[in-house]
């Protein structure tokens, strides 16, 4: 059996970005975690912890029969000083992604920062793996758009890390940039083991999903038969509506629909 006939029989369980609640998580972080749990999510993703300590959080998600997806960890964590707490972090979590959410632009605005960048999260990549850790880097429109020379900081710093670094694509961001919503993840087959599904509609994060334009069972097949897809992450960026929690609520009830 090919292994895409194998991942098209497994059900890839679906995380929340707490990123998409941000208020919310700000008040009561702990009771936000409860609340997903509830609404039917199998994994969160962390964007800060206000506050509390691994320890707490981790009892939490316990209670609550929630898991860690993994974290969106800026790569200033990963310095020497910062990285044996990262790992500890990560460990108490019981979670092995650890996605840089974001980098400087002068560290990926041209071919030879790019290459630059990619030695260094390559080198990075190895030191967690001691660790038995995954990184990764999450996409932003910015990184879809062609460089000199043609390629985007996307394909520049795929193409310079190992197989086993993580092209965390985000369906919205890329849009946004002019990617193809689907190109992205077939160009590096096996990468997306943790891919943002996140809605576009004239602009990136403010609808629901299955409100907009991403093209969603495209993107599936391309997931689990390419993409070596391990976990759906919803992201919801309009945390100033009236109710985030609802509109997350929401984006998981409408995947449900779509047989996920």
């Amino acid at each position: 059996m090919r292994v895409g006939a194998k991942l098209r029989q497994m059900k890839i369980p679906i995380a929340l970005q707490l990123y998409s609640v941000r208020n919310e998580c700000a008040k009561d972080l702990l009771g936000v975690i409860r609340a997903v749990a509830k609404m039917g999510y199998e994994g969160v993703e962390f964007a800060g912890y206000h506050g509390h300590s691994p320890a707490e959080i981790k009892a939490t998600l316990d209670d609550a029969g929630i898991k860690t997806e993994g974290t969106h960890t800026g790569i200033d964590q990963l310095s020497d000083e910062n990285f044996n707490k990262t790992v500890d972090l990560h460990k108490t979590l019981d979670t092995t992604y650890v996605i840089v959410p974001w980098i400087p632009e002068e560290m990926r605005n041209s071919p030879d920062s790019c290459k630059a960048t990619a030695e260094r999260l390559t080198a990075l990549t190895e030191k967690l793996a001691g660790a038995g850790l995954r990184l990764g880097f999450h996409a932003h429109e910015g990184d879809m758009r062609p460089l000199t020379g043609g390629k985007s900081a996307w394909d520049l710093l795929a193409g310079g890390t190992p197989d086993s670094f993580i092209m965390q694509y985000d369906t919205a961001n890329g849009m946004a940039g002019g990617a193809d919503p689907v190109q992205p993840i077939l160009d590096w087959p096996g990468r997306s083991e943790s891919v943002h599904l996140k809605e576009y509609k004239g602009g990136h994060g403010k609808a629901v999903i299955g409100d907009g334009d991403v093209p969603w069972q495209r993107l599936f097949h391309a997931c689990e038969t390419v993409g070596g897809t391990k976990w759906y992450v919803v992201e919801h960026e309009d945390d100033f509506s009236p109710s985030p929690l609802d509109a997350v609520d929401r984006c998981l009830k409408n995947l449900r629909r779509m047989g996920k």
